[in-house]
């Protein structure tokens, strides 16, 4: 009776894990360039047993993980901003950290620092840099759909977005940014759009994600149910042994 009970109980941390996963997708409902996280579900190892003195095996529960997140595009939401820059297609923005390791990112609420660099939400420059000289404000800059930016008819640099080969293998560094690792692959050009004046909404669906919420509360409850029930079958064998 023992693998039932541990089974049930895998079973309900592999629909927690799931909650988490759907509470953080709502959390960031509201933030730009927000990807939902997709959660895959697996039986656990099969442990050998003998009925009737066949040898067969018989499942240890499930486990639920975070295998990556929605690539679907979000929608496309003008601001009028000039240095809010949204991502049409594939992508990401590429900073650099202070500590001079780089980021990527689909948050494309950028601004200006002290030294006229455009840096993101974070404080992180772009990647590479591009700089507004002296006297010339935000409000003069044009992005084009492939990145270059002009002040006038100065070309200050171009954006350059770039995409991994795996992205659900991106590491998630929070504040809207992610860093490459081996298993993602290094970044390389992107064939994504710019679209200068707008940000890029979250993905999530927020009726989609209530739903799948309800669903999985209710299947914790099931399953909690079925760990009282071999509780309590386990105590009526406990009191029918001989003593």
């Amino acid at each position: 009776m023992l693998e039932g009970l541990y089974s049930a109980a895998a079973g309900m941390a592999a629909q927690q894990e799931q909650l988490n996963a759907i509470s953080n997708d709502l959390a960031n409902v509201s933030t730009s360039g927000y990807k939902s996280e997709r959660v895959a579900f697996s039986d656990l190892l099969y442990n050998p047993i003998s009925i009737a003195g066949s040898e067969t095996t018989a499942g240890a529960g499930a486990v639920a993980r975070v295998i990556g997140r929605s690539d679907a595009q979000g929608s496309i939401q003008e601001t009028g901003n000039p240095l809010d820059l949204a991502i049409e297609g594939e992508g990401y923005f590429q900073v650099t950290r202070a500590n001079g390791t780089k980021a990527l990112t689909r948050d494309g609420t950028f601004g200006v620092d002290a030294t006229g660099a455009i840096v993101n939400a974070e404080g992180n420059q772009l990647s590479p840099p591009i700089k507004l000289p002296a006297g010339v404000s935000a409000k003069e800059v044009t992005i084009a759909p492939d990145g270059t930016v002009t002040a006038g008819t100065t070309k200050l640099g171009q954006i350059k977005l770039v995409t991994v080969t795996s992205p659900e293998h991106l590491l998630d560094d929070g504040g809207g940014e992610l860093s490459p690792s081996a298993a993602s692959g290094a970044p390389h050009p992107a064939t994504g759009k710019i679209h200068q004046g707008a940000l890029e909404a979250s993905n999530v669906n927020i009726a989609s994600a209530m739903a799948q919420m309800v669903s999985t509360q209710r299947n914790y409850q099931m399953t909690s149910t079925a760990i009282q029930d071999e509780s309590q079958m386990m105590s009526i064998a406990n009191q029918l042994r001989p003593q």
